[in-house]
């Protein structure tokens, strides 16, 4: 019997009209693929049941003990949040004994919306400052910290080197080392999970905003473990102090945590666009639209110079795990091309498990090198990747699986040093 004749019968009996509205929606998932709305299969991995309990959830049930007595500096935004949606400026706000003075914000200002210099303000629900750490500094000052004995860090991170929220901690970290201000991370999962690391590690002398530390793109560690990293690889020498998260292991997608996903930044609004975020970024130096300004950023590639069947076909012959690519045409809102019609094409996740996002980055560098050579250049994408080595070798044409080799031994070497700091199995 077809769904169809079920629905049928349910007409002729009274006592199944109480069940009737949840049927139509059994019978709505069944029929759907016939009607031509095939349902999506993306492979997740790994997806656990379990509620992962943060670094500021795990200090409400010290009752802010390491707090307790102190004059209080927050850096946080709108990710900082406990499981039940409470910011954490309101928890140290009204916490017994914690006095909170300051708060911090870090680049995109304290809601997470801006894509520009973000100025001081005031927030309205507390009446305290916001001192901005992405306007005309990018440090604390002496001004800011007088008076403070502890500066606390509460901020979702991407997981990727260049996101600017690990140097706004690291800079945070050097201040406070500076003035013996205590420094406590409450910690989050790493949203790409903890065992996946990808890229070349920065070159030691290209060190800046963007790239604070010799590590890859792609790291596998959560802030409080890289506060860990830095304050003793960095020698930092700060008082520091992490709220572990409880319930998080390393294998842990953010899928996989029953958190929920709150986008750090305008440009990160999925997971789907997160995990591309790694390699599809780079790619912007190089002079096309990766999507800002549309509904689907990283997901859309693309610039007025490309044809977007050519170049659909190309990488879709590449067969590079875990994406598949269709031509699209769009105009973004905001970064390269902005409001210009571009094509290009969509990039669709099929398996997060073996998606590697820099292996994917360098092969549509490649391809876009081979394809139009007068209008990509590979050379400007060191901006981001930080290995003069792995642009010289894109540069020459070198295959990527070659490219991709050739970063075994520092990835091998940073694995070691890491392992050192980690906090989780």
């Amino acid at each position: 019997m077809n769904p169809l004749q079920i629905l049928r019968l349910t007409k002729a009996s009274s006592a199944a009209n109480l069940f009737r509205p949840a049927l139509l929606a059994c019978l709505w998932f069944l029929l759907a693929p016939a009607a031509g709305h095939a349902r999506p299969h993306v492979k997740t991995g790994h997806v656990k049941t379990g509620h992962v309990k943060t670094g500021i959830d795990v200090l409400e049930e010290a009752h802010f003990a390491p707090l307790r007595g102190k004059r209080v500096g927050l850096i946080t935004n709108q990710t900082g949040v406990d499981s039940r949606g409470r910011r954490t400026i309101d928890l140290l706000a009204g916490a017994k004994g914690v006095k909170l003075v300051a708060i911090f914000s870090p680049e995109h200002g304290i809601a997470g919306q801006a894509d520009e210099k973000v100025p001081s303000g005031t927030d309205d629900a507390t009446g305290l400052p916001i001192y901005s750490f992405y306007g005309e500094t990018r440090r604390p000052t002496d001004e800011v910290l007088r008076g403070l004995d502890a500066l606390v860090f509460d901020i979702q991170d991407a997981g990727v080197r260049f996101y600017t929220y690990i140097t706004t901690m690291a800079y945070a970290m050097e201040e406070a080392a500076r003035r013996q201000i205590l420094f406590c991370v409450l910690d989050r999962p790493n949203p790409l999970g903890g065992v996946r690391i990808e890229g070349p590690v920065l070159d030691r002398d290209r060190l800046n905003f963007v790239g604070y530390f010799p590590m890859p793109v792609v790291y596998g560690m959560t802030m409080g473990e890289l506060a860990k990293m830095f304050n003793v690889e960095n020698h930092i020498g700060a008082g520091l102090h992490v709220i572990d998260m409880r319930g998080w292991r390393r294998r842990d997608t953010f899928q996989a945590t029953g958190l929920k996903w709150i986008s750090p930044s305008p440009n990160l609004p999925t997971l789907e666009a997160l995990l591309l975020y790694p390699g599809v970024e780079i790619l912007q130096a190089g002079g096309v639209s990766v999507g800002r300004g549309t509904a689907k950023p990283f997901e859309l590639l693309g610039a007025p110079w490309i044809r977007g069947t050519e170049l659909a076909q190309k990488l879709n012959a590449r067969r590079i795990p875990g994406v598949r690519f269709e031509p699209a045409q769009f105009t973004p809102g905001a970064g390269m091309y902005k409001d210009a019609a571009c094509e290009g094409v969509g990039i669709h996740v099929t398996d997060r498990t073996s998606l590697l996002p820099m292996s994917l980055g360098i092969e549509i560098a490649a391809e876009l090198s081979a394809l139009y050579p007068d209008h990509f250049d590979s050379g400007k994408l060191i901006e981001l990747l930080g290995s003069n080595d792995t642009v010289e070798r894109l540069k020459r044409g070198q295959v990527p699986a070659s490219i991709v080799r050739s970063w075994q031994t520092q990835l091998a070497a940073f694995r070691r040093m890491r392992a050192k700091y980690l906090l989780y199995r």
